[in-house]
């Protein structure tokens, strides 16, 4: 579904056909963490990890560095990490607890999860087959005569999860939610975005030759000749593809990527292509209409296909189906993969042990069959009852705000107060668990285990089509470490394992968990009033509801919020992009405001309790800048500047210099780094 119809808290994980999942926990870096804690939290002596500040650091002078400036200073970056923070903390959580369910069902012949990560985990018979899984799609790509084949063999490989240069999947239509439409977007590169083939950067130019290197040893593995040549030509046709693509900007534009073609429109608008057979192999042909995000980029792509050498494609495919399925082939194309992907792009010197990527990729492959088991193992009844309740807590705040705001019209406001009325929480897993009895997983046939567990979420997406809209569905897993909006169904979904320590402790002073699961909620609610969310009407209607005057105020709000992340810069000469992480940045300073509400109220008017020498104010920004606590690896960084909706942590932290109450609880004085004049503090729930 497109980027702007979910909006998560994090960015989304990597595909299966890439998954690499997450390395021990460093507990000397995380603070004082006691997993088996009874009689109190399990983060220092009232959720909140005191030892991890740097006191020698005004509040205002930067609030992250005092909050978190002596764990940042004592933490090493695992060597199979590009980034750690306390998110990791939680993923090596659910990592390991998944594992032991895994490691159960192995035991049980004909069990799917246990045979799957048994035959991921089998290494050495999938070293011995090398890349004899995937020879037969290889020689399919290889004996196509012309472009039209080339396109059947590509929709063929699409199903199995293998990239193709138009991006295909089943979703709500914006404007007609309650019914399922196919939607076609961009795609085709191999490197993250636009900007790493186009961008005149010297760090980027060293990664586009490390990158052409990778894909010719990527073809020499293959038994390819000339693969260095050839991978130049490869590259060549991505960068063609990468000058029509829309910018990430442009791509999270709810009105802009929202076109509505009729099959016959593809052959008109976006001639060169064979549309027709490539739509009857994928499955979605004959279709009423269908959903195009960006209209001249398909346009574009399919003029270059119609213009590229029949052999260069081929490669392209090929290649496609190598980088896909890599990490599922002989450890030469995994270790090449992930040298690249893994070292050069992301500046991880270590991949990460064999068991962590199996349980990442039985957690995609087979999510809510062994999520189901996630669930009765790991999530009581009481964690779920208390979730409910905090939600309700500030969904309630978030009424109190729109009732207040003096900036919008009445008529907006009416409208807006029965949006969030119309609200959908999901807590912890889906009422109703989907059914893999359709799917086979066979001991000893790894990858066709990935193509076959690809196939069938494709075809279970295909199915939906003429459908009642599945209002019940989830789309993230109960072990992802990680929170969603989505506007189209007007909900908010949190998955069981993010809600731990440090996001959730019911031990924990509940100020802490105000500021850290209490934000996240508040980040999830407001993200259906942010830039793009608010476009959304109650029913999840894409359409204008609001007045011409309001719009006009809103952007005034959210222009100032641009100005002030463009000026972070957390590389030298590479700064936050205001305009693309503008909609994560609205989410939390709206979730950290409408959190503190939520706060104050469950205080049922008695004053907070000073706790350490903290008083609850305190401990409510503290537990924000907690979660958030992070730490990156060089390319990384930049990588997540270039690509990422999401600010780093660092600056996810400094939000709180927009908000009052943050100035009064620490006492930050104007001439402080981080202080903003009152006129100057974006403020707009």
């Amino acid at each position: 579904m497109r980027s702007v119809l979910i909006a998560a808290l994090l960015a989304s994980t990597v595909s299966p056909a890439i998954a690499q999942t997450q390395a021990p926990i460093d507990k000397a870096a995380v603070g004082p963490v006691k997993p088996n804690a009874k009689n109190g939290p399990e983060i220092g002596d009232f959720g909140f990890d005191m030892a991890g500040r740097d006191t020698s650091v005004k509040p205002g002078t930067d609030f992250f560095d005092y909050a978190n400036g002596t764990w940042y200073k004592a933490t090493t970056i695992p060597a199979d990490r590009s980034t750690y923070g306390m998110f990791h903390v939680l993923q090596d959580r659910s990592l390991e607890q998944t594992r032991t369910i895994l490691d159960e069902a192995t035991k049980q012949p004909g069990n799917k999860a246990g045979d799957f990560y048994a035959s991921f985990m089998d290494e050495a018979a999938v070293n011995a087959k090398g890349a004899a899984p995937v020879k037969p799609w290889l020689s399919a790509i290889r004996a196509t005569k012309d472009r039209d084949a080339l396109a059947i063999e590509m929709a063929k490989l699409q199903r199995q999860g293998v990239g193709a240069p138009f991006g295909a999947y089943v979703g709500q239509d914006d404007k007609a939610p309650d019914t399922y439409i196919v939607s076609f977007s961009q795609s085709g590169l191999g490197l993250p975005d636009r900007d790493y083939y186009l961008k005149d950067d010297a760090k980027l130019a060293s990664v586009r030759t490390a990158y052409q290197a990778y894909l010719a040893r990527m073809l020499t593995l293959a038994g390819e000749p000339n693969a260095e040549a050839r991978a130049a030509a490869v590259f060549n046709f991505e960068k063609a593809l990468a000058n029509v693509h829309w910018t990430r900007v442009e791509s999270r534009d709810a009105d802009k990527t929202y076109n509505k073609w009729m099959a016959a429109d593809f052959t008109a608008k976006a001639p060169g292509f064979p549309w027709a057979q490539y739509m009857q192999t994928l499955g979605v042909a004959n279709r009423p209409a269908y959903l195009v995000a960006q209209p001249s980029a398909v346009t574009g792509e399919a003029k270059l296909y119609a213009e590229t050498p029949l052999n260069v494609l081929q490669d392209y495919a090929m290649l496609k189906v190598l980088r896909s399925y890599a990490s599922y082939l002989s450890s030469d194309f995994d270790k090449t993969n992930f040298a690249f992907y893994g070292t050069t792009l992301s500046g991880t010197p270590q991949q990460q042990p064999r068991w962590k990527r199996g349980v990442g990729l039985v957690s995609e492959g087979l999510g809510e069959e062994v999520g189901k088991q996630y669930v009765a193992k790991y999530f009581p009844p009481e964690s779920k009852a208390a979730a409910d309740a905090l939600v309700k807590n500030l969904i309630a705040a978030m009424g109190d705000r729109l009732r207040n705001l003096e900036w919008m019209a009445p008529e907006t406001k009416q409208k807006a107060l029965a949006k969030l009325a119309a609200f959908t929480p999901k807590i912890g897993y889906p009422d109703k668990w989907k059914d893999y009895s359709g799917l086979t997983i066979q001991r000893g046939d790894l990858v066709g285990n990935v193509a076959r567990a690809n196939a069938f979420e494709f075809q279970r997406d295909l199915n939906k089509l003429g459908q009642p809209i599945d209002r019940g569905e989830w789309f993230m897993t109960p072990m992802t470490i990680n929170a969603y909006a989505n506007p189209p169904m007007n909900e908010i979904v949190f998955p069981a394992a993010i809600l731990q320590p440090p996001f959730f402790d019911p031990k924990a002073d509940p100020a802490v968990n105000y500021g850290g699961i209490g934000a996240v909620i508040g980040h999830e609610i407001s993200h259906h009033f942010d830039d793009q969310g608010r476009k959304y009407d109650a029913t999840g209607k894409l359409t204008d509801w609001w007045t011409a005057r309001d719009v006009a105020r809103f952007k005034t709000f959210t222009d100032a919020l641009v100005k002030q992340y463009d000026a972070y810069e957390p590389l030298p000469g590479q700064h936050v992009q205001g305009e693309l992480t503008l909609g994560e940045n609205i989410a939390d300073l709206a979730g950290l405001t409408v959190a503190l509400d939520a706060y104050h109220k469950s205080l049922g008017g008695n004053p907070a309790p000073v706790i350490d020498g903290t008083t609850g104010d305190q401990r409510f920004y503290y537990g924000w800048a907690q979660v958030w606590r992070t730490k990156w690896r060089e390319p990384a960084l930049r990588q997540a500047l270039l690509s990422d909706p999401h600010s780093p942590g660092h600056e996810r932290v400094l939000t709180v210099r927009n908000l009052d109450p943050w100035y009064a609880a620490f006492k930050v004085q104007p001439t402080d780094k981080m202080a903003l004049p009152p006129a100057q503090r974006v403020r707009i729930w």
